[in-house]
């Protein structure tokens, strides 16, 4: 397969060079991984659907869809991504699509799910963005469900100030610009940090997907505040923690004031 590149090339880089497979079993991933399953399985109906898998990265998502029968199409533009997941779907049977959230090549209502698992954390430009959430919206089924994830405006000012960095002139321009545009450039001499991105707003997100004809249903914190625990990973070790710990999450996921103290969201609409 000859390689192209279909997004910003230094973001392209970041990916071929880091692990995103890893990154969910260390640090928050864990918990990412476990949320963005339960939230993504309270809007797949029982029947088999159609979905796609936008931004799928390495295809951990499409594999877990895929064996609990669902017709899952992975769309992804890094080919260090495509490659670990044919390898995933010639077990769970899934397809394997190299290409961008903007130019979608599927028919018109086409699909019962939507899922932006990518696109919307790395577009700074927000008419690219727009032109994700129309494509998601014209290869949907009428009825048909986005699940939109994105990342906080507040992620890397609340990491910075747990981890005590906030007061390093490079890191705190960053924050600022974040906290202010929602615009995310990574610091030459930070290295693994994702290089270009876009944070958002809650509210700026629900504007957005409304303003591309979707009708708004709800918005959810993946990981919630419940990681700002100081014994954190030990709590979650501990079944009677873990389970209060839980509780706490689903108790608060839709609380308006408490969102942005989650490092990453998901938006779901309906078309």
């Amino acid at each position: 397969m000859k390689s192209k590149s279909l997004i910003n090339k230094e973001i392209d880089d970041f990916y071929s060079k880091t692990s995103e497979e890893t990154r969910l079993q260390i640090g928050l991933g864990p918990l990412e991984f476990e949320r963005n399953k339960n939230l993504i399985s309270r809007f797949i109906s029982q029947k088999p659907s159609i979905v796609l898998d936008v931004g799928g990265g390495p295809g951990i998502y499409s594999e877990w869809m895929a064996k609990n029968g669902h017709s899952v199409y992975l769309v992804e533009p890094v080919l260090k991504h495509i490659r670990q997941a044919q390898k995933r779907a010639k077990k769970a049977k899934f397809e394997c699509i190299q290409g961008e959230a903007g130019n979608l090549k599927f028919e018109n209502n086409f699909a019962d799910i939507v899922i932006l698992h990518g696109p919307l954390y790395h577009l700074q430009d927000e008419k690219k963005r727009n032109d994700c959430l129309k494509e998601a919206r014209r290869v949907l089924k009428p009825g048909g469900i986005l699940l939109g994830f994105a990342i906080n405006y507040t992620a890397s000012t609340i990491a910075a100030l747990i981890q005590g960095v906030i007061g390093h002139d490079e890191f705190f321009s960053m924050c600022r610009e974040e906290l202010t545009s929602g615009i995310h450039d990574a610091p030459k001499n930070i290295p693994g940090m994702l290089p270009h991105g876009y944070y958002y707003k809650q509210e700026d997100l629900i504007k957005e997907v409304k303003e591309c004809s979707f009708e708004f249903l709800d918005i959810f914190a993946v990981e919630g505040f419940i990681w700002l625990d100081k014994n954190y990973f030990e709590s979650q070790a501990n079944p009677s923690k873990r389970k209060i710990l839980m509780e706490l999450l689903k108790l608060t996921e839709n609380d308006k004031n408490l969102i942005s103290f989650s490092p990453h969201m998901m938006i779901a609409a309906k078309k």
